[in-house]
Parts: structure tokens; sequence; C-alpha cells
């Protein structure tokens, strides 16, 4: 087996790393295999990064031929075990149950149970459509990012050039092959400002202002919005702009704001306890029957969860979810909710930050 370690020079992630973990706690990992199952594949090659005394460095532990597995294996753990965190991509998914099972078929005594996981691939799948990419691979988010690389092959495409390799070894194979993961595991450390977006969800925004605009829609029509700016938990690497219900969302860097329409009309609450009301049709509102019981009978009826309302003139937000309460709807069966925009409100940035995270999850799962 071999071990090569490389130092990357003037190299610095543009992610704050530390406020997950202290940076001389994690390790990158990522494998090289001949398949996907431990028991019918070779491993010939576990890369990993790593920070140490203010620089970050790449070692690979590579397998010149299947036989080397337990060294590669035994090389790497041992190395591993003055880490606390392991981040990778995906690898919940493919790299440690592989090396788990590796492992217990070699007789070898490792696990990661002592490790703390990160996987870049599990945080930002979820937000997948919210950056608008069409897959979540390696590769697709170091394009987005506008990340390059010297490596052009697959790993599908290395497998046969990794048993030519062991077949018949030669410098520019083995090149091939260590190039592939070397740009992995520098492509992964390159990504982890993509982390920035899912900190949008994970972290949470805060409102720092909060203002209300008056502008003309493409009718014509007098409307109004109320525009929220943002203080995000990390810097976003690349401007993106997303919308979903009339609702806008746009950042860059440390800067990012969200609008939302301002309806101004008559909305209902409903009360829940309906059986303790009467509906007035004339008036076309609910009354309690302790004051109720004074109109005549003909005049009201027993009220039912539909009709047993109070309306009211105002200025309200959208909400998908009870975020404020009270809340008020446009019929009962209408999905949107609303609460009212008032002077006090307003000034209320808990409720806000609240609610902005709420419009940003809205945004988020309506693609």
């Amino acid at each position: 087996m071999e071990t090569i370690t490389q130092k990357l020079e003037n190299f610095q992630i543009k992610y704050p790393l530390e406020q997950i973990a202290p940076l001389e706690s994690v390790l990158f990992l990522d494998i090289e295999t001949t398949g996907f199952t431990a028991n019918s594949s070779s491993l010939y090659m576990i890369g990993t990064a790593y920070y140490k005394e203010g620089a970050w460095y790449i070692t690979q532990f590579f397998a010149h031929s299947p036989v080397e597995e337990t060294a590669i294996l035994s090389s790497f753990f041992q190395m591993a075990l003055q880490y606390k965190y392991l981040i990778h991509f995906n690898g919940n998914h493919f790299d440690l149950p592989y090396l788990c099972k590796k492992c217990e078929t070699l007789g070898l005594p490792y696990n990661f149970d002592s490790f703390l996981g990160i996987d870049i691939y599990k945080r930002v799948s979820p937000i997948k459509f919210f950056l608008k990419l069409p897959n979540c691979k390696q590769k697709t988010i170091e394009s987005f990012l506008e990340i390059n690389r010297e490596d052009t092959f697959n790993g599908g495409e290395l497998i046969g050039i990794y048993q030519d390799y062991v077949s018949a070894p030669t410098d520019i194979s083995r090149d091939i092959l260590l190039r592939h993961n070397f740009d992995d595991m520098q492509g992964m450390l390159q990504i982890l400002p993509i982390l920035s977006y899912s900190d949008l969800f994970d972290k949470k925004v805060k409102v720092k202002k909060v203002q209300a605009n008056h502008y003309k829609d493409y009718t014509g029509k007098n409307r109004q919005e109320i525009l929220m700016t943002l203080t995000l938990p990390s810097p976003l690497p690349k401007r993106i702009s997303a919308s979903a219900n009339e609702c806008y969302f746009s950042g860059e860097g440390y800067d990012a704001s969200i609008k939302v329409p301002v309806y101004e009309e008559e909305l209902k609450y409903f009360y829940a306890n309906y059986k303790d009301y009467y509906y007035l049709p004339t008036e076309d509102v609910a009354l309690h029957k302790s004051v109720a019981s004074f109109v005549d009978k003909e005049h009201r009826t027993p009220a039912s969860a539909a009709n047993c309302y109070t309306r009211k003139f105002s200025l309200y937000l959208p909400q998908w979810d009870i975020v404020t309460e009270p809340f008020f709807k446009r019929d009962y069966k209408s999905k949107v909710l609303f609460f009212e925009l008032t002077e006090e409100l307003k000034r209320d940035r808990t409720t806000f930050t609240r609610y902005a995270s709420h419009i940003l999850e809205m945004i988020s799962t309506s693609y």
C-alpha cells in the first residue's frame, strides 16, 4: 500500500466550519471502490482531508492490489481515531456502511460508533429544488458554485482503470486514480459554502428590519407589501432568488430579504366552539348564545362550523401554518390563513423572525 499526503497551499475554506466543530477535530472522508457491495467489490482508496497547524492537508491511502485492503483500512482507522467529527458526501448511505462491512469481513475491530457525522448530501438534498439543482451529486454542486476540477473521470470509469492498474501498473493510471480522489476531497472542502443555504432553515434567519412598501401591480392597482431585511447565520456564496404564493426571497453574502404581500380586505375569524353560538343570517355574523338569546328566534339559527365567525376589515399577512394567532380565513375551507398586521406587530422582531422562517419553509416546499 501507499500513503500520499499533500498540503493545500494558500487554501482556505469559505464557510465558517468552526461554528459546527473545532477544525482540528474534523476529518473529511471519501472512498474509491470497484463496486457498491462490499462483499463483491474491492476497496482501493480511502481519501481524507484535515486541518493541522494552520493548513489543510489531503492524505490518501492507496491499495496497489485488493490484498492490501486490510492495510489501508488499518492505516486509515489508526489516523481517524484522533478525530471526533467525520464529514462526508452521502457517506451515511455508502462510504460508512461499506467500510464497516469490509472491517467485519476482514475481521478488523473498527467502526464509526465514536464519531459524530456530518453528511453534506443529507443537508443539501432537502433544498435541491429551492436551489434549482437537477440533482445533488458532488460535481453538480461544484458546477453550481463554479468550482473547476482537473479530473474528468467518473467512479464507474475508474473501475476499469484500477483493474488495469492491478494487472499492469503504470504511473499514468496511478495518477488518474489519485487525481480523481484528490479532486473529490478538495472539492468537498470547496463545496462547504453550500451548507449556508441549508443554514437558512436549520440555523434560522433573524429579521433586523421591517418596512411597508406601496406599489402598483401590473394591472395598475395599488398594493402593499412587507419587506423584511434579514441577518443570515452564514454567507450565501452565490445569489439566489425564489418565490411562491406571491412571496419572494433574495439573498447573497450576508444580505437577504423577504417580500410578502399585505392584503387589505375583510376576513373571517372562526370560533372553535360553534355549538355555543347562534348564526344571524341577516347580519352574516355569529354571536354567543349568552348574547344572541335576546335575538328573535326567526332571525337566528344554531351556528355550524362553517358559519360560526365574525368579520373584520383590516390589513393581513398570509400564513400556511399557524405562526401567529388569532388567525383569519376567507372561507371555512380555505387552506391559506392570515393574521392581522397591527401597529404593535410591526415592532415585534421576534414574531417577524419566526414568520420569516415560515415563509422560507413555504417557498422551499412549494417546488
